[in-house]
């Protein structure tokens, strides 16, 4: 039984510990490949998979235990200048949809046995209490950030060090791999514009539709997002960290600290779409380290995340078009990352099958 309780903010930064994986078995597991009942490289992407997994555990027999998903939920201020469809509301009511078992990513955890936990990272309603509900809650939502930083630094600070607690204590009930959704009317406005920052991209290639906004909408939330990004003078727009709390949501944040802990203690990380990546973004440029051990499962239908990939030289697994959010990417994704596994642990070798190799 998985025990949670909030700690108090910090007054310093929350430092984390990220070493490279280890390649000390990469060696013998690409020959443990290259021996399997196939031609060489055949199975493409399970093969890089196998490695990269095989590689972060430190193991020739590498297991996926207790996969979990963490949707984290947060209401935004900036969806006050109109850069969302829908009202912020529809924020904390997609989170009751979730503890009622009815969203995409309930349907797609239940289908491939993923334990899936919401946590209130900051959202403005009242949320009543629940066993899948995780109570996290920083602050009612954020500010508008086309006038002010989106959080205060003890805000953020709060937000990163229980996203690193939620992770220890999945890890300390037996996950080793997890993957991060989120829920926030407004995120993709705040995504944008962190990437707009750290990438140097222009505006337009940042700014999609989110939710369902149509060309008009584009037009005006792409003239907030820059105005925004204009406004903040003394920002230092190459700070990845002080560009999440101007910018981002409280649920970007707490991702954040999840995702460094989870590299901190090596775990395998799932990465979903344009807001989670936005999120990996920020770390990669935090702690470059992290980047052995993320896994990007999906090509987003939202316009940036292409984009996104290509400067984080990022290769996705599948593209399906998707643009849900809530980790969907993730839970559809598992069970080809399942089968990296499986097939490193299970399948013959020409010896064992006594199958005769390929003549040189």
């Amino acid at each position: 039984m998985h025990s949670f309780e909030a700690n108090p903010a910090l007054k310093t930064n929350t430092e984390f510990k990220i070493t490279p994986v280890s390649k000390a078995l990469a060696a013998e597991l690409q020959n443990e490949m290259d021996q399997k009942t196939k031609p060489l490289g055949a199975l493409g992407k399970l093969e890089s998979l196998a490695l990269q997994i095989g590689c972060i555990q430190n193991s020739l027999t590498p297991s996926l235990e207790k996969p979990t998903i963490l949707v984290f939920a947060g209401d935004h201020g900036i969806t006050e200048e109109g850069v969302s469809p829908y009202p912020s509301e529809v924020t904390g009511q997609m989170v009751l949809n979730f503890l009622a078992g009815g969203a995409a990513i309930n349907v797609f955890c239940r289908q491939h046995g993923i334990a899936l936990k919401v946590v209130n990272a900051g959202v403005k309603t009242v949320l009543p209490e629940h066993p899948d509900l995780i109570n996290f809650k920083v602050a009612a939502g954020t500010e508008n950030f086309k006038y002010r930083a989106a959080m205060t630094e003890m805000e953020f600070e709060s937000a990163v060090h229980r996203g690193a607690d939620l992770v220890s204590v999945m890890e300390a009930g037996g996950t080793n791999i997890i993957g991060f959704g989120e829920m926030g009317i407004g995120n993709t406005s705040s995504a944008a514009a962190i990437m707009a920052c750290l990438t140097s991209l222009p505006f337009a290639e940042c700014v999609g539709r989110g939710t369902g906004l149509d060309n008009a909408g584009i037009t005006h939330k792409t003239r907030v997002i820059e105005e925004a990004v204009g406004n903040c003078v003394t920002l230092d727009k190459t700070d990845p960290r002080a560009v999440l709390r101007y910018f981002g949501g409280l649920e970007m944040a707490m991702m954040a600290g999840a995702l460094l802990k989870a590299a901190e203690r090596k775990l395998v990380v799932m990465v979903d779409g344009f807001i989670a990546s936005a999120v990996a973004l920020v770390c990669l440029q935090w702690y470059p380290n992290c980047r052995d051990y993320l896994v990007f499962t999906h090509l987003s239908g939202e316009r940036g995340h292409q984009k996104m990939l290509e400067h984080i030289d990022a290769q996705p697994l599948v593209n399906l078009g998707m643009r849900l959010g809530e980790g969907s990417g993730v839970a559809v994704v598992y069970p080809i990352i399942a089968s990296a596994v499986t097939f490193l642990n299970e399948m013959a070798t020409f010896a064992s099958a006594s199958v005769s190799e390929r003549s040189e």
